[in-house]
């Protein structure tokens, strides 16, 4: 795929000029729409092209969040980031499909990592055999999985499991996030969840399987709880929603005796 073409969408002129500005210096961007309110959106998205939308939550009429439900039900719709002032609403941000969740005010390197997961998102779509090879030898299904091989361009590569911070599903694969960077793997995360749930991880949402030593924190919102995961080679901590019904597991598990080896020293609690 070439440069991205995205659709920035803020009902207030100056955080739309500011959204596009910053879009506009990104490398992997090549085109930058605008519009003003959903129905703007919409207009944009059946007019032509468009690989990612970065919306904002609160607006008149359909809200962002409103918008991403209708979009969910294009056969191939674009990738969401949702860019806004309100951090309680990134659960119900991430339960409607976005890839990610910015907070106003923007900062250019978490907007240039929010494009990498896009671009991962929409590879990922294009590509699944280049990068999900069939199961074969040494595949993450087997209990000896201490290192995972990952292909990608005919190069198969060693992820090593303590290298991981956490895994996302995307259909019937996984993508392992870890010290070498994003890696799509031909395996469901329950798969993972059953193999790894003795050596440290733990599935907090249906979408989300993260490493227990990476935890930094829990922060309730007011939409529910999300979990800090200190990301390998990352400058900031990422933050997933954890489901309802997993926050009192997740909790346990951090300060349970026989699992104390896997706790972070840096976690905190804000639940």
């Amino acid at each position: 795929m070439s440069g991205l073409v995205v659709l920035a969408v803020d009902d207030e002129p100056p955080a739309l000029d500011e959204l596009r500005y910053l879009l506009d210096r990104q490398e992997d961007v090549a085109e930058v729409h605008a519009a003003t309110d959903a129905t703007g959106a919409l207009r944009e998205l059946n007019s032509g092209r468009i690989d990612a939308i970065f919306l904002d939550i609160n607006m008149p009429g359909l809200s962002g969040l409103e918008l991403a439900g209708v979009l969910a039900r294009y056969a191939q719709p674009p990738a969401i980031v949702f860019v806004t002032a309100h951090e309680d609403k990134a659960v119900r941000a991430f339960e409607v499909g976005a890839v990610d969740y910015l907070l106003k005010p923007l900062r250019e390197e978490r907007l240039t990592q929010a494009i990498g997961r896009v671009r991962a998102v929409l590879d990922a779509r294009t590509k699944p055999a280049e990068k999900a090879p069939a199961p074969a030898r040494g595949d993450p299904r087997t209990p000896s999985d201490d290192v995972i091989p990952v292909e990608m361009s005919g190069v198969t590569s060693l992820v090593r499991r303590e290298s991981i911070s956490w895994v996302e599903a995307v259909g019937d694969y996984a993508r392992l996030h870890a010290e070498s960077g994003a890696h799509l793997v031909r395996i469901p995360l329950s798969t993972l969840e059953s193999r790894w749930q003795e050596k440290g991880f733990a599935r907090v949402h249906r979408s989300y399987l993260v490493a227990l030593p990476m935890v930094t924190g829990l922060r309730t919102t007011g939409g529910g709880t999300v979990v800090s995961i200190r990301a390998n080679g990352a400058s900031e901590a990422v933050e997933l929603p954890v489901s309802r019904r997993q926050v009192r597991e997740l909790k346990d598990r951090l300060v349970r005796d026989p699992l104390r080896q896997y706790r972070s020293p840096a976690v905190r609690d804000d639940a």
